[in-house]
């Protein structure tokens, strides 16, 4: 049995570069550390963006005038390349990983909530880290997410994970702009706390994601108050994940 499991939720902005292509060192980076944990005793469900940038990266620009319709031939096509990153990223640390595709109805009371459950779980019961992604060729307006921050949110406390870890490219949750010489990092946030005030400043979209910090610190603060630490953290960073694991003081800690 494991120790320990957690949620660590990826985010395109951590994956990209300013040209908006998937940098691999940096997923290299993030599955090094998985495995680390792993030889901890430490398993980890990945919920990771990407899959649109991906096949943005493969076909090219779009001559699809609809934008949801584009975004799902993107999706289609790139997230298969983004688990054969994953997969060949892994398999250099003697490591598993299977693809998860949730759409929202997966959550509800029911059977196909039950199915997402034995089907996580039967995943880390055999050391396979689970990858997940919003299934975003036929999840559409109802049944859509509203980003990932929102399924790392709902996956955590669907297995009940130890905590959630939400990456992004800035070090957490600022009283104004990051780049501001006046604005400083804060490190603790209860779930009950109004921080709508620092949001408008602080918060950064996801390129050619959904989630921004707003989103981010809603699902924290939603996470946390289930009982479940969450941080929202710098995934550029070399060992950030590492770092929270060991207690050190990195990003943004929202908890009870």
């Amino acid at each position: 049995m494991y120790k320990e499991i957690i949620v660590i939720k990826v985010g395109t902005n951590v994956m990209t570069n300013k040209d908006n292509r998937i940098v691999r060192t940096v997923l290299r980076n993030l599955v090094k550390q998985i495995a680390e944990l792993y030889e901890r005793g430490i398993i980890t469900l990945l919920v990771s963006s990407g899959s649109v940038i991906a096949g943005k990266e493969v076909l090219g620009e779009s001559s699809i005038e609809d934008k949801t319709q584009k975004r799902q031939v993107y999706s289609s096509i790139g997230q298969p390349r983004m688990m054969r990153l994953y997969y060949t990223i892994f398999q250099e640390y003697g490591m598993k990983c299977a693809q998860v595709l949730p759409t929202k109805r997966d959550f509800s009371p029911g059977i196909h909530r039950e199915n997402m459950i034995k089907c996580c779980q039967g995943l880390l019961s055999e050391g396979v880290i689970p990858i997940a992604n919003e299934d975003d060729a036929v999840s559409i307006t109802m049944s859509m997410f509203s980003d990932n921050d929102e399924l790392a949110s709902l996956l955590a406390q669907l297995i009940n994970a130890d905590r959630l870890i939400i990456l992004t490219d800035i070090d957490g949750l600022y009283t104004g702009h990051p780049d501001a010489d006046s604005s400083n990092l804060i490190k603790n946030v209860d779930p009950d706390d109004n921080l709508d005030k620092y949001i408008k400043d602080s918060g950064k979209s996801e390129g050619e994601g959904r989630g921004g910090m707003g989103s981010k610190l809603t699902y924290a603060q939603e996470t946390a108050s289930h009982s479940i630490p969450t941080f929202i953290a710098n995934g550029k960073k070399k060992n950030t994940i590492i770092d929270i694991i060991d207690g050190k003081n990195v990003g943004t800690k929202v908890s009870l």
